[in-house]
């Protein structure tokens, strides 16, 4: 971990505790308790207003908070990229949530480093192709965040149709398609489905546990899920 990052990260758990001690912050922060002492003294120079001592603990005085977000030229085309793509890639409340996280960004970096990010010659063409999603894939997205069920029904490879409902688990996009992680309580197991391939979606509003062999965690876990591709279009689909 970079030192300043480091510093960064001793802000953030002073924030989080009325008091922490040096001991707590060397092992959050895997270094000794020497260097939390260092890091703490040079923070309190630089003026963060920390208070206490080495052997009772550290507190952060309410009302502190820290200078605009500084980005190398390599980290501002790395958030421009990516928000483009979502911007054309995703949903319209996704792109739209895009385009206001660039504008939040651009507000607080220096003037020098707002041109080079309006500049930036990195692009995602908006006349890219796609397979038609039939529902909004806004809902899918809010399945996924909230565990709810979802009910569709789904056209495999072959044409042969059936009626679902399945454990939302991730989203991921293959251009062209969107594809779904999931747990399918028809097959009792793991598949992915392509989104264009559904039809008659609809949200349960009927909230899942994170149960032990079920989760994300657990599909990405598996050895198919890398040697047979699971997340592909195709991938373990039936």
């Amino acid at each position: 971990m970079r030192r300043a990052d480091r510093l960064f990260e001793i802000i953030q758990l002073l924030r989080r505790k009325p008091t922490v001690r040096a001991r707590d912050l060397a092992e959050a922060l895997e270094v000794s308790e020497r260097t939390i002492y260092r890091d703490i003294r040079d923070l309190i120079v630089s003026g963060v207003p920390i208070e206490g001592e080495a052997g009772i603990g550290y507190v952060l005085r309410a009302g502190f908070d820290l200078p605009p977000l500084m980005f190398k030229e390599t980290e501002i085309e790395a958030l421009v990229l990516g928000a483009r793509i979502v911007e054309t890639w995703g949903d319209k409340e996704l792109s739209e949530a895009a385009s206001d996280a660039i504008a939040k960004i651009e507000a607080v970096i220096p003037e020098q480093l707002r041109g080079y990010m309006a500049q930036t010659a990195l692009l995602a063409p908006s006349n890219y192709r796609m397979e038609p999603i039939e529902f909004d894939l806004g809902e899918m997205r809010r399945a996924v965040r909230n565990l709810l069920k979802v009910r569709f029904c789904y056209k495999d490879v072959l044409g042969h149709g059936s009626e679902r409902t399945v454990r939302p688990l991730s989203l991921a996009y293959f251009g062209p398609v969107w594809v779904l992680a999931a747990w399918c309580e028809l097959r009792d197991n793991f598949r992915t489905f392509r989104l264009d391939r559904m039809a008659d979606f609809a949200v349960t509003e009927e909230h899942f546990r994170q149960e032990r062999g079920k989760t994300l965690h657990d599909f990405l876990k598996r050895p198919e899920t890398w040697t047979r591709g699971p997340l592909s279009p195709e991938g373990q689909q039936d």
